[in-house]
């Protein structure tokens, strides 16, 4: 409120928001009640109770849709404050493990378990991720649905068992590392999405390439064979197979897995910014746009729905048209 938006605005990020549908009670009930994307019987019905073009209905359908979408202000103002956050505690986290012994040493991590301390370093450092995730699960039911959405729930699912487990067993040492190593690449993303919103593109597509070598870098080259390694390796070698080894390296293999994934779908966007100049099209862009699906071209004989992407923000601003779509 007091330092985003008078960024945006200084950018020349108006807060101006879709254009609204025209208000129709008929429409409104049905959307309110019924379904908020009609199928063709339903918009010929409609067509005949009004006396109203099909055309007209569906422009009226995805009018209403994106009225109650985030202006690009606002979504310039949650990327910046995301970006703040991840930034801050990338290096908090890396100030913080750099006078660390296990992270040099990831066998430290089991030196003496579970008989570690816990500084009040290491607490803040646990409560303030774990904080965030938990905010993070909670505004994703009432931020704009994705595609990549029981994805993204299994991974806040996945990080707050993590953080809580390893917490609860004093595997705070190797969870640091994890936590760390997972804020690395997230900043960028932000950053790049910030660009966006500003109409950055060349600034936007930096960021983005940066962020997706130092994903992929830090997700599936260091994750598994520094973090993996020492859970499902060292660990077994110095302290053995406790009880909870199985369900603690399950949820760790798990964000490998979710890993794997997300590479591929930034690995297909970078694809298509080399082919097509720029970044196009983040492949986890919104279910519904801002530009949504647009009006239905007739031929001689049919329609034919053309879908153009989101230009809205959130993994969460996607691109339409060569512009950055959301996270």
């Amino acid at each position: 409120r007091f330092i985003a938006k008078p960024c945006a605005i200084n950018l020349g990020i108006q807060d101006s928001g879709p254009h609204r549908a025209q208000p129709n009670a008929i429409l409104e009930k049905v959307f309110t009640s019924i379904t908020k994307s009609p199928d063709g019987k339903r918009l010929e019905g409609l067509s005949k109770q009004l006396d109203w073009d099909v055309r007209k209905i569906q422009r009226w359908f995805r009018h209403r849709r994106n009225q109650d979408k985030p202006t690009t202000l606002t979504k310039f103002c949650e990327s910046m404050w995301r970006f703040t956050y991840y930034l801050s505690i990338f290096f908090y986290g890396i100030r913080f493990l750099w006078t660390a012994p296990w992270f040099w040493d990831t066998r430290q991590c089991w030196y003496n378990y579970p008989f570690q301390p816990l500084t009040s370093r290491l607490y803040y450092y646990y409560i303030l991720e774990l904080a965030f995730y938990w905010s993070l699960m909670f505004s994703q039911f009432t931020d704009i649905k994705r595609k990549d959405f029981l994805i993204m729930f299994v991974h806040h699912l996945a990080t707050i068992g993590l953080i809580t487990f390893s917490y609860m067993n004093n595997m705070v040492r190797v969870g640091t590392l994890v936590l760390c190593l997972h804020d690395a690449s997230d900043f960028l993303l932000e950053a790049a999405k910030l660009a966006n919103y500003a109409k950055y593109q060349r600034l936007c597509d930096a960021f983005f390439m940066l962020f997706g070598v130092v994903f992929i870098v830090t997700r599936l080259g260091i994750y598994p064979f520094w973090i993996l390694n020492t859970t499902l390796f060292e660990s077994w070698e110095l302290i053995g197979p406790y009880p909870s080894w199985w369900l603690f390296n399950g949820l760790l293999i798990t964000l490998q897995i979710l890993h794997i994934i997300w590479s591929s779908l930034i690995i297909r966007t970078a694809y298509k910014a080399l082919v097509r100049g720029k970044v196009s099209k983040d492949d986890r862009s919104d279910v519904e746009s801002s530009s949504e699906e647009e009006d239905v071209t007739s031929n001689s004989t049919k329609g034919v729905f053309s879908t153009s992407s989101n230009g809205s923000n959130r993994i969460n601003g996607h691109v339409a048209s060569g512009q950055w779509t959301e996270e």
